[in-house]
């Protein structure tokens, strides 16, 4: 009963309090300046007064007062008193103070003063935590978010030092490719919603929602060990410190892509405006228990044209004008006092974004060696070039409730991303003869696509402090649930055959239709517990912590074709893709039977793959000696990966098999459920700090670290783009130069670090890292398919890295103090690579040597950039409310795809990033902001390469994103 009552009590207290004349509130945080934590049991009081609070664990403190201006007095024993004067409080109004930051008393005696406005920075506390940080770190806050005016994770973390970000979505951290970059959320595993990737697609965050992201990167023993690169942590915001109900609104126009004539459409669902489909997608009912082996032989002519006519006829892509990219969001949240003193805060906050996309210029290509050592130039292979187009929609929702007491804090939040894009595509084709495997025709395609992505977190999470704060017992549980669907995607394609046009599986290939569907569920928890003692009469702390993390996939693919018969009965095509599935054209009558490519029971193309992964770490934080703090630790994690599936075996020659009546081949290998990786590893980690002077460090550590084949590459599956026609083999699957045994990579990794922090946020550093890779994993292409680009992971042999990074922040006020409004911010990462190749791999590449061509057996690492530039140029006018930035990233050249044997490598061209973005603040309280921006000034286009000794560069992929020019406002009614 008694719980009862408090359940139905919280959301009268928070109904009751709303729209009620009352005081005005302070609100504020309270932290030791030479470490950046927050003090407990601080006093803080208006001067002259009796009106007070005492700081809780957080350091945080609340004062009701009635209106008026008043000075803010912080004191505690051995500390120097700071006063924040002119503080105004303004009636039902909460004023916060983000940070007060008290210095150790050394004998001054004098009192510090500051005013309120001079300390309302969250950047600050940022580069406080990064100066203390046991782990080599970097970051970026919601404060940032808006100067910049980054809408999304994936667009405001490559602002974050030694921080790329690949296609949009993935992150690179100090150059090193996704599979060495780990994200989380709120401190805790999350799944990727992305099969050929290993990290998780970030541009699914809305930056309305995240309260911070930090960058970890070197190891400590409380952080996974899954990552060499770095961490990105994802923080979502939970506990306002005053009352926000915040709506905001904005639009974007890129001349290239908007209001565009020739912007492909096709028929979609209903519901496709809020990222889903409807049903309109779906598999024909009984399609997914027919196969290769028993379509033709069970169905009779009128079921079989029953089965075909199901399916949906519309196949042609469209020309459709479309309007300007829009956004919308809506956050409110505020805190109350209950029970007491007992605080009970919570954040609500939606958000809605439909984006357009064109491509006029797109380009696939495949280029091959020339077979003669004198002939450099590479022969092309087969290109495939058109238009396409993308409808981007993403419904974003975040619910958060935390409750805190006088020694704990409690915190629940829930979180749903959807996120939906249709993709129409007009291509032409054309193949070379004259390549190995290859046979001329020249043709066209339309490709019409559909993808959904959906991912649910929730989040319970409590802390306790213990014994005055002697103990700290924090713990997370979090289940996500994640899917991803390509329904319904379909291929029409007709080639040239002298004046007529023809649907000839040799050439275009048949029309397919190909349902793609990813389940994944996440179960992640943590403790830790932290001691607060003492060691050689110095503060230390002892921690150990345990972790668990549970995740199962389900990944099927299911394809179909369209089979039109002999070429000599074929119907006079004019070319519209929708004539293909006209009644009138389909069997028995007519020559067009849609057959299952699925073999059945148990399709190749299907597999299950469960993960059990248990941890648990101790460390301690000493300071040995005088400014000297050591962090030493140790990680043992127990992974064990599970999978069922099969091989393709016997699949390949199954019509073979049929047309000469033998028996079909079983699969050579069948899983159930089998032990793919299992692993017991400990991870040592040593991260030592020396402070030579108050606000200047000396960084060292080592870590080792490990990189684990994700489920889609320790599998038999075999994955088709179709519209870039290349294809993905698991890494089980056996070739001549290939055993099918992928393993883990283990890292070493080595860091030093100087850092310099100075007043009003400045910074600067220099890092040196080096790391040394065992058996790290690439994406290779499979020599031995000479007739099209298929792709395979790959254990490729030993490599090593060496790099630096440079990061300045600095304002301009030491030129001129007329331009003391002006700073610059800027990060260089620099790193050169080398990998020696496995005997397989040197010896395809001595295969193809040219005439005056030098190979030994290293190359640079994939996935690996020699530079990241970061660089900002910002205006801050407090007095007028005005912020402005011109903002330039790039990153250096890539290998993205491995070569060897007759295929080149692939090379990413660097693309020039410079954005613009100007924010305005209007009104007494400045409630309203208006924002403005432009994005890709240069406008630069995305290309890479294939790359030979000698040769001429030549297209791998190409499209332009244009120039696009976003107008913003926001407004808060609190």
């Amino acid at each position: 009963m008694r719980t009862l009552k408090l359940i139905i009590s919280i959301p009268l207290l928070i109904l009751s309090s709303i729209g009620l004349a009352q005081s005005g509130i302070i609100r504020g945080t309270v932290i030791e300046d030479s470490n950046g934590e927050p003090l407990f049991g601080v006093t803080v009081q208006i001067k002259s007064t009796s009106t007070g609070a005492i700081t809780d664990f957080d350091g945080k403190f609340e004062i009701r007062a009635d209106p008026g201006t008043y000075d803010l007095q912080a004191s505690f024993i051995g500390f120097q008193a700071v006063t924040v004067s002119d503080l105004l409080v303004e009636d039902d109004e909460v004023t916060v103070i983000d940070q007060i930051r008290l210095k150790e008393d050394v004998g001054v005696l004098e009192e510090i003063v500051v005013t309120a406005e001079a300390i309302k920075t969250t950047e600050t506390a940022l580069l406080t935590v990064k100066r203390k940080s046991a782990n080599l770190m970097d970051g970026i806050s919601a404060a940032s978010f808006r100067r910049i005016g980054d809408s999304d994770a994936a667009s405001a973390v490559k602002r974050v030092t030694g921080v790329s970000v690949e296609g949009g979505k993935y992150v690179y951290v100090r150059g090193i490719g996704d599979r060495y970059t780990k994200t989380m959320l709120n401190g805790l595993d999350i799944p990727g919603l992305d099969p050929d990737r290993n990290s998780l697609q970030i541009d699914i965050f809305p930056t309305n929602l995240i309260d911070n992201m930090i960058v970890f990167k070197t190891a400590s023993a409380d952080l996974p060990a899954d990552f060499t690169g770095g961490v990105v942590n994802i923080e979502t915001k939970d506990f306002p410190e005053e009352k926000i109900l915040e709506v905001s609104a904005s639009a974007q126009f890129n001349p290239d892509m908007h209001f565009n004539d020739d912007f492909l459409d096709y028929e979609r669902g209903d519901t496709d405006w809020l990222g889903y489909d409807d049903g309109t997608r779906d598999l024909p009912s009984g399609a997914e228990n027919l196969n290769t082996l028993n379509v033709d032989d069970d169905l009779s002519g009128q079921e079989a044209f029953n089965f075909s006519n199901s399916f949906d006829k519309n196949l042609d892509a469209f020309q459709n004008q479309r309007p300007l990219d829009y956004s919308i969001s809506l956050t409110t949240g505020d805190q109350k006092q209950v029970f007491g003193k007992n605080k009970l805060g919570y954040i609500i906050s939606g958000t809605y974004k439909r984006t357009y996309v064109h491509y006029d210029d797109i380009f696939f290509g495949e280029y091959q060696l020339r077979f003669q050592p004198t002939e450099q130039d590479l022969i092309e292979a087969s290109i495939s070039s058109g238009v396409q187009s993308r409808i981007n929609t993403l419904l974003g929702g975040l619910a958060g409730f935390a409750y805190k007491t006088s020694n704990s804090k409690y915190r629940f939040t829930a979180m749903h991303l959807q996120n939906g894009e249709s993709i129409a595509a007009e291509l032409s084709l054309k193949d070379n003869d004259d390549a190995a495997g290859k046979s001329e025709f020249s043709g066209f395609t339309d490709n019409l696509e559909y993808n959904e992505r959906s991912l649910t977190n929730f989040l319970l999470n409590g802390e306790h402090h213990l014994s005055n704060d002697k103990f700290v017992l924090e713990w997370k549980f979090s289940p996500t649930f994640s899917s991803l669907e390509d329904p319904d995607i379909r291929r029409t394609g007709f080639n040239f055959q002298g004046q007529d046009l023809v649907i000839n599986p040799g050439a275009v290939r048949y029309p397919q239709r190909i349902w793609r569907d990813l389940e994944e569920t996440n179960y992640s928890g943590r403790t830790d517990l932290t001691y607060n003692t003492q060691v050689f009469n110095e503060d230390a702390k002892i921690k150990i912590g345990f972790s668990y993390t549970f995740k199962e996939r389900d990944y099927e693919i299911l394809s179909y074709e369209a089979d039109a018969g002999l070429v000599s009965v074929q119907p006079d095509w004019s070319g519209d893709p929708n004539e293909v599935l006209l009644e009138e054209n389909l069997q028995p009558n007519g020559s067009v039977e849609i057959q299952s490519e699925n073999i059945l029971p148990q399709n190749p193309n299907e597999y299950n793959s469960t993960v059990d992964y248990g941890a648990a770490y101790i460390s301690a934080e000493i300071n040995p000696i005088g400014g000297l703090k050591a962090i030493l630790g140790v990680r043992l994690e127990n992974f064990v990966q599970r999978h069922t599936g099969r091989d393709d075996a016997g699949a390949r020659s199954i019509f073979f098999f049929e047309e000469f009546d033998r028996p079909i081949p079983e699969s050579s290998n069948i899983l159930d459920d089998d032990k793919v990786l299992d692993a017991f590893d400990f991870f040592p980690s040593v991260n030592l700090i020396y402070s030579l002077q108050e606000k200047q460090n000396l960084r060292a550590s080592y870590s080792r670290s490990i990189a684990r084949p994700s489920f889609k590459e320790l599998s038999f599956a075999s994955i088709l783009d179709p519209i870039s026609n290349r294809r993905f083999i698991g890494g089980f699957t056996e070739y001549e130069d290939w055993d099918g045994n992928l393993i883990e990579t283990f890292i070493d990794n080595f860091d030093l670090r100087w850092e310099l922090f100075q007043d009003g946020g400045q910074l600067f550093s220099v890092s040196a890292f080096y790391k040394r890779f065992e058996d790290p994993i690439e994406l290779v292409q499979i020599r031995v398919a000479n007739t099209n680009q298929e792709l395979q992971p790959r254990n490729v042999g030993t490599g090593q890295l060496v790099g630096t990074e440079i990061e300045i922040r600095k304002s301009l006020d030491f030129l001129n103090p007329l331009i003391s409004n002006f700073s610059i911010s800027g990060n260089v990462t620099l790193a050169a690579t080398e990998l020696e190749m496995s005997d397989e791999e040197f010896q395809a590449r001595l295969d193809f040597v040219k005439e005056g061509q030098e190979v030994d057996n290293k190359r640079r690492m994939a996935g690996q950039a020699p530079y990241v530039v970061n660089f900002g140029l910002s205006y801050d006018n407090f007095e007028n409310a005005l912020e402005a930035g011109l903002f330039y990233n790039v990153q250096g050249p890539t290998i993205t795809v491995v070569g060897g044997g007759i295929f080149p490598d692939v090379e990413s061209e660097p693309f020039h990033s410079l954005n613009f973005n100007l924010n305005k603040r209007f009104g007494e309280n400045e409630r309203l902001v208006l924002n403005f921006k432009v994005n890709n000034i240069l406008d630069d286009v995305r290309e890479e390469f294939f790359i030979a000794h000698g040769a001429e560069e030549r297209f791998f992929n190409r499209f332009s994103p244009g120039r696009s020019f976003g107008f913003g406002i926001n407004y808060s009614l609190y």
